[in-house]
């Protein structure tokens, strides 16, 4: 397994044997394990896929890890070739790309995207897999869930032309908001984070880093992607006059303290919700 700073890569072994595969499980709150389980051969336009990587999305599999689902949650939080069940045992995951073995002529041998959990080799539909644009490497491919949100985020957001926007967390999802918005016309847009050696990574992608404390106030829009209260705190004190704090964390059960007070109401300030299970209002339609 190897870990990226902006993303967790799972490299799986491709060297399963056939009719069985690898797959990484939730037994239990807290423990996962490795589970051999059958590989049935692919149907009429159906595709057998060799997965390559698999990308973890902390803030969601990490409150699934720990069982941090709400049990009002369960069905609208089911990945799509999701097996078991929540708290567990259950199989879970969104940000799989392989290479596909068996199905269409048009698509074997095709490198794809596909939302399915960690597992070394699958069978889906051919429609449930995307086939990669020239160019786009395997390992950053799994990155697509995650810009998908980012995207939406932003179509929630409706920045404007020359709009100064703020992004509160610089992990994977905060990291392509930030990239996104500061390729708008005039926007400056500033991402902050406690850690500071996350400073390459949001200036490589064209915002300016800040920690919390260097942080310019009277922003137009900010984004909130920390998973951390302390962070919409702190993304409500970045936002200027009828602003509007655009919340991306889910926090699962947890109960979380929102300083609405101060100058919460005198700023007039919006907090919106935003993810990616409906595409924006703006958008729907299209």
């Amino acid at each position: 397994m190897t870990h990226m700073s902006t993303s967790s890569v799972l490299s799986v072994n491709p060297y399963s044997s056939v009719g069985e595969a690898r797959a990484c499980w939730l037994a239990a709150p807290g423990h996962a394990e490795i589970r051999v389980e059958p590989l049935p051969a692919p149907a009429d336009g159906e595709v057998l896929v060799r997965a390559l990587h698999s990308g973890v999305s902390r803030g969601t599999e990490a409150l699934v890890f720990r069982g941090e689902v709400p049990a009002s949650e369960y069905e609208r939080m089911r990945a799509p070739f999701q097996a078991g069940e929540f708290p567990g045992p259950v199989k879970y995951g969104y940000n799989s790309v392989g290479v596909v073995e068996a199905g269409p002529s048009d698509l074997i041998g095709r490198t794809v995207f596909c939302l399915y959990p960690h597992q070394s080799r699958y069978v889906v539909p051919a429609e449930a897999v995307l086939p990669l644009p020239d160019g786009v490497p395997a390992a950053r491919a799994v990155l697509a869930a995650n810009l998908e949100t980012a995207i939406n985020a932003l179509w929630d957001a409706a920045p404007r032309i020359g709009d100064r926007i703020a992004v509160v967390g610089c992990g994977v999802v905060g990291l392509l908001v930030a990239w996104l918005a500061a390729r708008l016309p005039g926007c400056k847009v500033q991402a902050i984070d406690t850690d500071a050696d996350r400073r390459g990574m949001a200036e490589a992608l064209g915002a300016r880093f800040c920690l919390p404390a260097e942080a310019s106030a009277e922003a137009d829009i900010v984004v909130h992607a920390s998973g951390h209260p302390a962070g919409l705190a702190t993304a409500l004190g970045l936002a200027g006059f009828e602003a509007t704090v655009l919340e991306l964390s889910w926090y699962g059960r947890r109960p979380v303290q929102v300083p609405l007070g101060e100058a919460f109401h005198a700023r007039r300030l919006t907090l919106q919700s935003s993810q990616v299970g409906q595409v924006a209002t703006a958008r729907r339609g299209r």
